[in-house]
C-alpha cells in the first residue's frame, strides 16, 4: 500500500521538521536584558527562566526559541536581531535549521564548528 501524504520512505524527521524563519532579522526586538520566562509552549522543561545577562542562559535560550518557534511572531517576542548576529555562530542548532536561516540572512556568519545534524 502507498503511503498518501506521508513521508517519502527513509525519509528522517530532521529533514521534515518545520522551522519559523524571521522575515527580517529587524523584525526581531526581543529582551536583552535581565530574566525572562519562556512560554510552555517553547520550554516545556518546568523551568523556562533564563538570566539574559549570563552568557551561558543567553545562548541556551536563543537555541530553544529557534527550535521551538511556531511562528514568527514567536521569533519577534523572545529574540533580538543584533544579539542573535552577535552569538549565532556559538550557537548549537541542528544543520537544517542553521542553513535555513543563513538562506534567509547571508549576514549571518559560518559557525566555525560542525553541529547537529
Amino acid at each position: 500500500m502507498a503511503r498518501v501524504n506521508g513521508a517519502p520512505p527513509g525519509s528522517r524527521y530532521a529533514d521534515q521538521r518545520r522551522y519559523a524563519v524571521a522575515t527580517s532579522l529587524a523584525d526581531l526586538h526581543g529582551p536583552v536584558r535581565g530574566t525572562v520566562t519562556l512560554d510552555r509552549s517553547l520550554d516545556w522543561s518546568g523551568d523556562g527562566a533564563y538570566d539574559l545577562d549570563d552568557p551561558g542562559d543567553l545562548q541556551v535560550m536563543y537555541q530553544t526559541v529557534l527550535n521551538q518557534a511556531a511562528s514568527a511572531d514567536d521569533l519577534a517576542r523572545w529574540l533580538d536581531g543584533e544579539v542573535l548576529r552577535r552569538i549565532w555562530a556559538s550557537l548549537w542548532l541542528p544543520a537544517r535549521l542553521r542553513a535555513l536561516w543563513q538562506a534567509r540572512f547571508p549576514e549571518l556568519p559560518a559557525s566555525p564548528q560542525a553541529l547537529a545534524g
